[in-house]
């Protein structure tokens, strides 16, 4: 049997934010050693919050801003001060608390010209993938150095959702969705090779009202997005949840270390 994904279970979401500080720096420091930057996918949802609690300290210049590409796991095809914008998501809950002074990452958007053609925007994000990790000629996948995802109650990620036909999807980088069971049902989502494909991946997954999907993930699978992230990445792939999330669900929980 292969590598199984890391599940680091923390008895809140203070001490999950500790660790999940060490983790990123660690990625962060791979990637820069690997290509000079940070190439970081992030979904929306709590984990920008999460991200923030685990990011944000005074005085620290560990977290080196000025060497982080952000890209966004999936995005609503909306105006990026939109609400429902995982963009302006993260710019109110982190980027906008970076303390003064701080360097910016470079941070790569949707390009609103192109929200009422979903496959357009869709298109236009492939290519800001394409000119940050290469060329379609030289690269099967992009390779991100780390994608931060959340896990939805029905077992989604980034905006791929149980039994869609988007999980086929095996040629496209970014893929467009007119029909998300979850609104709003217009957006754009990387697809799961790409995932697939990054050099590692954290999901950050907290509260009681998590354990049953958490149970069906690690003890059933049933073809759930998140389950299949797990089977195709193995040790690759850890999880970051509070004991209530995982309560019940049998599978070993690992000590974290790195």
């Amino acid at each position: 049997m292969g590598k199984q994904a890391n599940l680091y279970a923390f008895p809140g979401v203070d001490s999950l934010a500790v660790a999940l500080r060490s983790y990123v720096l660690a990625c962060q420091e791979a990637g820069i050693a690997r290509h000079g930057v940070f190439k970081v996918g992030v979904s929306g949802g709590s984990l920008p919050k999460t991200l923030a609690a685990a990011l944000l300290a005074d005085g620290d210049d560990t977290v080196k801003w000025d060497r982080w590409e952000v890209f966004f796991a999936d995005e609503r095809a909306v105006p990026l001060d939109h609400a429902d914008s995982n963009y302006a998501l993260l710019k109110a809950e982190l980027l906008d608390k970076l303390p003064a002074g701080t360097p910016r990452p470079v941070v790569h958007t949707i390009d609103p010209e192109y929200l009422n053609d979903t496959q357009e925007l869709a298109d236009q994000y492939e290519q800001t993938l394409v000119r940050s990790f290469a060329s379609r000629d030289s690269v099967k996948l992009p390779i991100f150095d780390l994608l931060l995802l959340g896990c939805g109650p029905d077992g989604h990620t980034c905006s791929l959702f149980p039994g869609h036909e988007l999980l086929r999807e095996t040629s496209a980088w970014v893929a467009p969705i007119e029909d998300s069971p979850k609104p709003p049902p217009r957006r754009i989502t990387l697809t799961l090779p790409v995932v697939r494909h990054s050099v590692r991946i954290a999901f950050v997954a907290t509260g009681a009202g998590k354990q049953g999907i958490m149970k069906e993930i690690f003890e059933e699978g049933n073809g759930l997005p998140c389950a299949l992230v797990n089977e195709g990445t193995g040790d690759r792939c850890s999880w970051f949840v509070d004991n209530a999330a995982v309560e019940g669900v049998s599978y070993p929980k690992r000590p974290f270390s790195l």
